[in-house]
């Protein structure tokens, strides 16, 4: 068994608490979908904002799914670069997995799919 990383990004409409709630909870279960995971084989979740998102923490709305009460998940701010992508959330899912890393689909979303499109385009097979 590997330990492997899973990547994924979204972005909101709006600095609300809704929008990003909304879009985490879409993006944790466009992943958990698409690699067949189980909260039980997660070792751990980083989430990273943008420095324009404040109105809400990520990770609470993942806490409130059933059987992730337990997975262990930090919120963070992304690097604040200039011109970089605004209103984003970004995932690092790290997975217990016999699959290869070739195997594990990462997930970009909305306006997120332009930091990768060559993972975004495998995303939506």
């Amino acid at each position: 068994m590997y330990t492997r990383g899973i990547r994924g990004a979204t972005t909101v409409v709006s600095n609300t608490e809704a929008d990003i709630v909304n879009e985490t909870s879409k993006l944790l279960k466009e992943i958990v979908q698409k690699n067949s995971l189980d909260p039980e084989a997660i070792c751990s979740v980083w989430i990273t904002l943008t420095k324009d998102l404040d109105a809400a923490f990520p990770a609470k709305s993942i806490r409130e799914l059933q059987g992730w009460e337990l997975v262990p998940l930090m919120c963070s701010q992304e690097v604040p670069v200039k011109g970089s992508l605004e209103k984003c959330i970004r995932f690092m899912i790290h997975v217990n997995t016999d699959k290869t890393q070739k195997e594990m689909v990462h997930v970009y979303l909305n306006g997120a799919k332009a930091l990768r499109p060559d993972l975004a385009e495998s995303s939506n097979t």
